[in-house]
């Protein structure tokens, strides 16, 4: 059950999940799992921006140029938790594998933006055409959200305890910087 409680330090609110040990270990887990995924995704949106039309999620870019940002993303997280060359053989493989997967979302991503411009600016609002945007638009996100957490659990059973409690710890420091109050 959430409850909403003010905190006497700050003017914002927070949202505390009450209850017991295992409401805390799944969220902890969430948040773990939130982080990651905001690792993976900023690295790969952070590099597409960093390196203009032929970044990562562009369309154009070839199968080995996106390799080689994934190995450089999975060099940074290797060194993060201490990984052996083995442990990195089989997260760029996995990396990989995630990134071929979901970088034709981008092309989606462009086209969804420009069906809801036209329905938009059109002379007759089409609630069923946007309805349908937006339930084509949750199905590729969902399934992005599925792949990407299939890929995040492929690379957590590579990854020892210590190195998972790691990540976790980087986790919450990242968590804090997004915080208010």
């Amino acid at each position: 059950m959430e409850t909403l409680e003010t905190s006497p330090q700050s003017s914002g609110s927070r949202c505390h999940r009450s209850g017991h040990g295992g409401a805390r270990f799944g969220r902890g887990i969430f948040i773990l799992l939130v982080a990651l995924a905001a690792g993976f995704i900023g690295g790969y949106a952070g590099k597409s921006l960093a390196h203009g039309q032929n970044g990562l999620l562009s369309e154009t870019m070839e199968p080995a140029q996106m390799d080689e940002h994934v190995e450089r993303m999975v060099k940074h997280l290797a060194v993060e938790v201490d990984a052996t060359p083995e442990q990195k053989d089989k997260l760029a493989v996995i990396a990989k594998s995630a990134a071929r997967d979901l970088a034709p979302l981008r092309g989606n991503m462009k086209r969804a933006r420009q069906q809801a411009i036209d329905l938009m600016s059109a002379e007759k609002v089409d609630r069923a055409g946007i309805e349908n945007l937006r339930a084509e638009q949750l199905a590729l996100m969902d399934a992005a959200s599925k792949r990407l957490t299939q890929a995040l659990a492929d690379a957590a059973d590579v990854l020892t305890v210590e190195q998972r409690k790691k990540l976790a710890e980087r986790a919450q420091r990242f968590g804090r910087r997004f915080q208010h109050g």
